[in-house]
């Protein structure tokens, strides 16, 4: 085995930083962190273990130390869902392959490094956000627009659309939806209009609110949610870094009209009662809440309460106070689900928290893949 070796201005480097500055999802989880981004670096070693987990998985290998002796190194790579929707494999890495890493190591840790591409063996170089396949179309020809009793049938496996690598006309590869992939690398649509398609929701906030979002440390376990493997809230974790969700309709054996929602990326669920007319007293606070729905034609109300104190969305925190109304609303046409949702909480927002998004029917199923955050600077908290 190779020991490391450093490149300084390379074709790499190049790539590698327009990736990272126009990537917009490339870098969902966290930034770059402490690893040295402006440093690229080459590993050679023998592939031990490969670790496909969210929110990012990793790849762990040998290299030959300056002692001559086997130096363990772990290359952080993106998340689980995010890999199996790009229809990659946990069968393609072989343990005991040589493999060639180019990426950037990190500034504290010396056996962790930022993975931009590999090569198992004599396969095919492998850059960080490629797309193996497409994945089988979802067959809905036999999939009924309505239940037995009437209401719009969206129970299944939900995600939003696959975004895939991308090159523009001036060279930049972006991580870009598929049905927009054709105009982008023609030039047609810009990254900036594609963003604009799904707009972000623009907190207002009180002057409490202003001072926690000022104060949030987003590359913080205390502060922020996520990095410790946790549920941020039932916004923000429906579309955060494309999970695959689950919807189920049910009865209850007692009778009871109920939704549930699971949600891919942090595990975690909720069920919306349909046909309660109010919530009950002394909820304990929750993740998840309490939610009531009842359907207005075609379209579901969810109206949730008793959140625990938390964060909304990265800066904006939420207090116990948070009420949550969402609208779901599937299209009998291309059968994508939209949900418009606003939050209300008086001692942050001086305004509704207000947006929407898509989830389409997922070409890949709905799992738990497991959360274990191996980041060396979000190591503090226990796993």
């Amino acid at each position: 085995m190779k020991a490391i070796k450093f490149i300084q201005k390379s074709a790499f480097a190049v790539a590698s930083a327009t990736t990272l500055l126009c990537g917009g999802p490339v870098l969902a989880h966290h930034g770059t962190g402490l690893y040295e981004i402006a440093k690229d670096t080459e590993y050679s070693g023998t592939l031990t273990e490969m670790e496909l987990v969210n929110p990012h998985s990793y790849m762990h290998f040998d290299v030959t130390g300056p002692d001559g002796k086997p130096f363990a190194m772990r290359c952080e790579m993106r998340g689980a869902t995010l890999i199996k929707r790009s229809g990659w494999s946990l069968e393609m890495f072989v343990v005991g392959a040589h493999v060639e890493i180019k990426g950037h190591p990190h500034r504290d840790d010396q056996h962790a490094c930022y993975l931009e591409s590999f090569t198992l063996g004599d396969a095919p170089t492998i850059l960080r956000n490629d797309q193996f396949s497409t994945n089988i179309p979802v067959d809905t020809s036999n999939r009924p627009l309505r239940l037995v009793s009437g209401e719009p049938n969206i129970a299944g496996d939900w995600a939003v659309e696959q975004s895939v690598l991308t090159i523009s006309p001036s060279g930049s590869r972006d991580m870009v939806p598929k049905s927009q992939t054709a105009a982008y690398a023609a030039g047609t649509m810009t990254l900036q209009q594609i963003r604009a398609l799904n707009p972000s929701a623009r907190p207002s906030y009180t002057e409490v609110g202003k001072a926690a979002a000022d104060a949030f440390r987003m590359w913080s376990i205390e502060d922020n949610p996520r990095l410790s493997c946790k549920p941020t809230s039932i916004i923000y974790d429906w579309t955060f870094d494309w999970p695959v969700n689950r919807i189920t309709q049910t009865t209850t054996a007692g009778g009871e009209q109920v939704i549930d929602m699971e949600y891919g990326l942090y595990s975690f669920s909720r069920r919306i009662h349909l046909g309660m007319d109010s919530h009950p007293d002394n909820l304990t606070p929750s993740y998840a809440g309490h939610s009531i729905g009842r359907w207005e034609g075609d379209t579901l109300v969810v109206d949730t309460v008793g959140i625990a104190e938390g964060v909304l969305a990265p800066p904006t925190r939420n207090s116990d106070q948070l009420h949550v109304v969402e609208r779901f609303t599937l299209d009998p046409v291309t059968l994508a689900l939209k949900r418009e949702f606003s939050a209300e909480d008086p001692v942050y927002l001086t305004a509704p928290y207000t947006s929407s998004d898509t989830v389409l029917l997922s070409d890949v199923p709905f799992d738990h893949p497991p959360c274990k955050e191996l980041t060396p600077e979000f190591q503090a908290v226990p796993q």
